[in-house]
């Protein structure tokens, strides 16, 4: 809310790009520029922190103050406003809503069967034949509350909604079999748990097992920092059977007693804002989509927008397949009426009718179009100081990955003593294998950099990485990772290049050319040749020149490349010792760090 004479705008701790706008009444597109004038690339849907949006909403002549503030100066009992959804809400109008849960944990550890026994001891005899499809959610009650579910067993497309600025769920109910134990996708989840900052309530299924170890797997939670309550700790443990449905209801009452410290909250009396947890073409429906509404009431007939797609509600369906003409906070929906199908974790909101629909999402779409030409913002460990003096960060977050355990705790253990009260590493994850896609998702989530050691990247890997502007590196040296680590946190890290060959071509014959000196006439073998490029040039095994291109010409012409299997002629600044038989590779010098 802004207050008109002031212009003090009151803003939480986090929130998106359009909420900012709509607390300061001004045009989203103001603030994106705002904060590309500042150094960073953001979309209308992105979220922010408070330090970042005060910098922006002085810029623009409002004086920021933090929510909690405000709080004490009306000395007025404070709502929890941890949800994105409903920044900005006047308090009077939030009341309790349901939680959203999505379970995590190892393979094979029982995930699946947990949300089957949950859903199946809430279903009324006779009613299990209602429950006619999968839609990615659904909803239960116990003791008369609400309970939603996340029906997307696995972090992946949890993280996949907190990539994309949406706050999947609000408690993580993390499955471990007692007889297994905490394997490296439990490590892995508690990781993803705790950098979107959710309560996490252990399962201890399979006790019903004949080699279940309740006991050791208690001491290895505690080794990766989850204490249960009995323990003398703070997390809660329900020992669970999901094959003979044992101790359901007391999982579920934990649950409630969890979201009930969390206060959750929303206003169910405006339009509806949420997220997409699935989007599938259905033959005979279209485009249709999981919406799970997170603030408002969605209701048949809406004008939607979905980032670049656009459409009205046509229908309403529930978990169990049932047509409902509205939604309110917290409830799973699958819909139709849209004119494509949405990826997970892409925002839905309700807009006045289907032409503004329109508008936004075209207009998104040419946003879009026009940010694909533009470098895309990548946090590095080389930018990672300037951004603290910004104020735009003030933890390095990091994921590592080595080769074996025994290498993990000598860097972990190194890198926790760097930095200093105002800027400090926070390791997300630490884990041994290859760096993965799971691990670039968690960093696009959290904007973090990967570090590996002794390890490689796979391929799909490093191509989201590319995509998404991750910074990953690889070392095969604990103390020049830690001194780059140091050195990123004091401001001295300088930039690593490395080069990266475009092209050979061979020296064919060698011309004298009057006022300029002798000129090659060359056959591009493969790549290309470009001009001003660096090259080497080869006379055997003897590298007998590195430079530039100075000419580079196409019969009688100055051209800027040429491509394999064409013919050209070649100048080199300062050089014209060319025989015939000379290979010259033309290279660039790429920035790897």
């Amino acid at each position: 809310m802004v207050d008109e004479q002031t212009k003090v705008v009151i803003i939480p701790e986090f929130l998106t790009v359009r909420q900012l706008a709509n607390l300061m009444d001004v045009s989203p597109i103001d603030i994106i520029k705002e904060l590309m004038n500042a150094g960073l690339m953001v979309n209308i849907n992105q979220q922010i922190d408070f330090d970042t949006a005060a910098i922006v909403a002085s810029e623009m002549g409002f004086e920021a103050q933090p929510e909690a503030a405000l709080a004490e100066e009306e000395e007025e009992e404070a709502i929890p406003v941890k949800q994105q959804f409903i920044a900005g809400e006047a308090p009077e109008d939030l009341v309790p809503r349901p939680p959203v849960v999505t379970i995590l944990g190892h393979v094979d550890h029982g995930k699946t069967k947990l949300l089957d026994a949950i859903r199946h001891t809430n279903v009324a005899e006779g009613e299990a034949g209602g429950i006619t499809q999968h839609i990615g959610a659904y909803q239960i009650t116990h003791q008369g509350k609400h309970i939603t579910f996340l029906d997307t067993p696995g972090h992946e497309a949890f993280t996949a909604m907190r990539a994309r600025g949406a706050q999947g769920a609000d408690i993580a109910v993390l499955v471990v079999a007692a007889d297994d134990g905490v394997q490296p996708q439990t490590k892995e989840a508690i990781a993803h748990a705790r950098a979107a900052r959710v309560p996490i309530i252990v399962a201890l299924n399979k006790i019903d097992k004949p080699n279940a170890n309740p006991d050791l797997v208690k001491q290895q939670l505690a080794d990766v920092g989850l204490t249960v309550e009995e323990w003398g700790g703070e997390t809660i443990c329900v020992p669970v059977s999901a094959k003979y449905e044992t101790n359901i209801d007391e999982l579920l009452e934990n649950i409630l007693l969890v979201s009930e410290v969390a206060d959750l909250r929303a206003n169910p009396n405006r339009p509806a804002v949420g997220t997409v947890v699935e989007g599938k073409l259905d033959k005979s429906k279209g485009p249709m989509a999981t919406v799970l509404v997170q603030n408002g009431t969605l209701r048949v007939g809406d004008a939607v927008v979905i980032g670049e797609i656009y459409g009205r509600v046509r229908a309403m369906f529930n978990d169990r397949g049932q047509r409902v003409e509205e939604a309110p906070p917290s409830m799973p929906v699958l819909i139709s009426g849209l004119s494509d199908v949405p990826a997970a974790g892409d925002i839905l909101e309700v807009v006045e009718n289907e032409r503004t629909a329109r508008l936004i999402a075209n207009k998104r779409a040419a946003e879009r179009q026009e940010a694909a030409v533009r470098p895309k913002e990548v946090f590095t460990l080389d930018d990672l100081y300037n951004q603290f003096q910004a104020g735009q960060v003030k933890e390095l977050n990091l994921i590592i990955k080595a080769d074996v355990q025994g290498s993990i705790e000598p860097i972990v253990t190194s890198l926790q003593k760097l930095g200093d009260e105002s800027l400090q590493v926070n390791i997300l994850h630490q884990g041994t294998g290859h760096i993965t896609e799971s691990d670039i998702m968690l960093a696009v989530a959290s904007r973090a950099i990967v570090i590996g050691f002794n390890v490689t990247v796979d391929p799909a890997a490093r191509r989201m990485a590319e995509s998404e502007g991750v910074d990953v590196r690889v070392y095969d040296i604990i103390y020049k990772l830690i001194d780059d680590v140091d050195k990123a946190l004091k401001g001295l890290l300088e930039p690593v290049y490395e080069d990266v060959t475009i092209g050979h071509a061979e020296v064919r014959a060698v011309f004298r050319v009057p006022n300029v000196g002798k000129v090659a006439g060359v056959y591009v073998l493969d790549g290309e040749i470009t001009r001003n490029s660096l090259v080497r040039v080869h006379r055997g095994e003897e590298v007998i020149y590195e430079g530039q291109v100075a000419s580079l010409k196409r019969f009688t012409e100055d051209v800027k490349e040429v491509k394999a299997g064409f013919e050209c002629g070649v100048g080199l600044a300062n050089f014209d010792d060319f025989e015939e038989g000379d290979i010259i590779e033309a290279y660039r010098k790429e920035r790897v760090s």
